[in-house]
């Protein structure tokens, strides 16, 4: 069972959020990021300066937090216009620290989340082979294959279904919010499964107490 993702990393911070006692761990496929922040709490001088006027753009500067309207209008200020509000607060539920109770990102979130987004874009970009912005049901299935999820027939389907269906019965393309949010549910389920199956056998014994921490905080994080 090959379901090993080389998809781009979540922060660390979101495993403590679903199971403090027993947090994921990571890889940065790129290597290990440089500190972000200074002593201020601020960036420091190596973070990107697009990172960094983005963030400020928004006000974050002044408060030093980027709340739901302000980490629009930074993403907006960064090329990823359009994005629903239902996935900025998927966003900010995933790449908030543990430690605060408000939905807002600092600097170090910020940093991780903006180059996350960057690396999902340019999957997304990768297999919108027609370049209408769109993502169908076949380049979303090249697309799970290339990042590693051997999905079974009947899982890809349902997620087809559930990202794909206007309602109405008919399908509908896939723009590249929908795409992040459903690759990061996929990345982070798979994770926490494959806690419960070292073996990768594509099996595991779940208590009812593991499957709702897996499942609730994707449910919660929604209207």
């Amino acid at each position: 069972m090959a379901y090993a993702p080389s998809a781009p990393e979540l922060p660390e911070s979101f495993g403590q959020q679903l199971d403090e006692e027993a947090r994921y761990t990571y890889a940065y496929p790129y290597g290990q990021p440089t500190n972000q922040l200074g002593s201020s709490g601020m960036f420091s001088p190596e973070t990107h300066q697009d990172i960094v006027r983005s963030f400020e753009s928004a006000g974050g500067n002044r408060s030093g937090f980027l709340d739901e309207s302000e980490l629009r209008h930074a993403l907006s200020f960064s090329g990823y216009e359009g994005i629903s509000n239902r996935t900025i607060r998927f966003l900010l539920f995933i790449y908030k620290s543990p430690a605060e109770s408000l939905l807002r990102l600092g600097p170090k979130e910020y940093a991780e989340l903006w180059n996350c987004l960057a690396q999902w874009r340019a999957m997304f970009d990768r297999y919108d082979s027609d370049r209408s912005g769109k993502m169908n049901a076949l380049e979303l299935r090249d697309a799970f294959y290339h990042l590693g999820y051997m999905l079974p027939s009947s899982v890809l389907q349902l997620i087809i279904l559930s990202q794909l269906d206007d309602g109405t019965g008919n399908t509908v393309d896939l723009c590249f919010d929908r795409f992040l949010e459903c690759g990061m549910i996929v990345k982070s389920l798979t994770e926490k499964f494959k806690e419960k199956d070292p073996g990768y056998t594509g099996y595991a014994t779940l208590s009812y107490d593991a499957f709702m921490s897996m499942v609730i905080p994707f449910i919660a994080s929604y209207d």
